[in-house]
């Protein structure tokens, strides 16, 4: 119990130290975006090559002109969820470093050669997903040093990590963010206020273990684990860019350096979220079509029928049923599908957010 005690209070200091030191250097880099005080940079993070091929990250750095925070935006960990991808490309002219306080580092594209070839969920160079293999290894493959440099250069160094995303290729997808909890009551809450302050009325409330290595495997995962606020939020659909969502999206990243007291920005926090969960999920057992006949953001019932499966000659093989009843956050929006591939996701709506429960080993 008084280990508990301790690690609990040295997760407190560390959270509060990272929230309270201002990076006051005259200069801010991040690969080869060198900015001085008051200045953007472009640049690059250069991943060499090992037992696969090189690659480059794009990377923009805006160095304030007054000391303040660290903050970093990163998107295209799935390079085909474009709307993210966009939206943090049209962030970096949006924010004039002359009236900036602290420092803003923007990744928008993780997975360079998932958009080049477009491909979904992972990196078609070793077939590993760019948001499940933190934190990276330098001697790994592509992906792997990839995310090493990532958290070496960018969430070690930051105080706040946004994590964007907006609904792959397959999927169509209604906007939401998520509030991922660690039971750490300054972490927790700071999240909180940085979630509904970004602006998307959905928020799926998810309870994390960091001690288990699967919960830091992700990017906002390994940045909780290192003491950050970190945040995720989602908007964008079957590779559409909607200017809908990639407004939803720059919109609230403004809001968070605005709530950040970076920029001169009044913030107006969701008053009333819609609290739901993470979820149940339905998965192909084999190859073929899927059609949905329900909407993503549908209210629906338990078996109730939100699709249909056929081969590949449209000769029907079996209805797909809501697992649970609540809200269809994403539906496949293509009717390929191949086995073990998510064919929709339904989430309970929760009366409010319940307390911090600590997930079973």
């Amino acid at each position: 119990m008084r280990r508990e005690i301790v690690a609990a209070g040295l997760a407190l200091l560390a959270v509060a130290a990272s929230a309270q030191t201002p990076d006051s250097a005259p200069s801010f880099a991040v690969g080869t975006a060198s900015a001085e005080r008051g200045k953007l940079a472009y640049g690059e993070i250069a991943v060499p090559a090992g037992s696969d091929a090189a690659t480059s990250l794009p990377v923009a750095v805006i160095h304030g002109a007054r000391p303040g925070p660290v903050v970093a935006f990163i998107a295209g960990s799935h390079g085909t969820e474009y709307a993210s991808v966009v939206a943090l490309a049209r962030l970096v002219e949006r924010i004039d470093p002359a009236k900036l306080a602290g420092s803003v580092v923007i990744l928008p594209l993780l997975n360079v050669a998932s958009w080049e070839q477009m491909t979904v969920h992972v990196n078609p160079i070793d077939h590993k997903g760019m948001n499940s293999s933190y934190p990276g290894n330098p001697a790994g493959t592509q992906t792997e040093r990839a995310l090493d440099l990532v958290a070496k250069q960018v969430v070690e160094r930051a105080d706040v990590v946004v994590d964007l995303h907006g609904g792959d290729l397959d999927e169509d997808l209604r906007p939401y963010s998520y509030w991922t909890r660690t039971g750490n009551a300054a972490q927790d809450a700071a999240a909180r206020d940085l979630v509904l302050a970004f602006g998307l009325d959905h928020v799926i409330v998810r309870d994390v273990d960091l001690a288990s290595p699967t919960a830091t495997r992700s990017l906002g995962g390994s940045a909780l684990a290192k003491g950050k606020t970190a945040i995720v939020a989602e908007a964008g659909r079957s590779g559409l860019v909607l200017a809908p969502d990639v407004d939803a999206l720059v919109d609230g990243c403004l809001n968070v350096l605005g709530a950040k007291k970076m920029i001169d920005r009044a913030v107006k926090p969701v008053a009333s979220p819609v609290y739901i969960s993470a979820g149940s999920r339905v998965q192909a057992d084999k190859g073929g079509m899927f059609f949905a006949t329900v909407a993503r953001d549908a209210r629906v019932t338990a078996g109730q029928v939100i699709g249909y499966t056929t081969d590949y000659l449209g000769r029907k093989t079996g209805d797909v049923k809501a697992p649970i009843a609540g809200l269809v956050t994403f539906i496949r929006g293509v009717p390929s599908m191949w086995p073990n591939a998510t064919l929709v996701n339904v989430a309970e709506v929760l009366p409010a957010a319940p307390p911090y429960t600590k997930p079973a080993p």
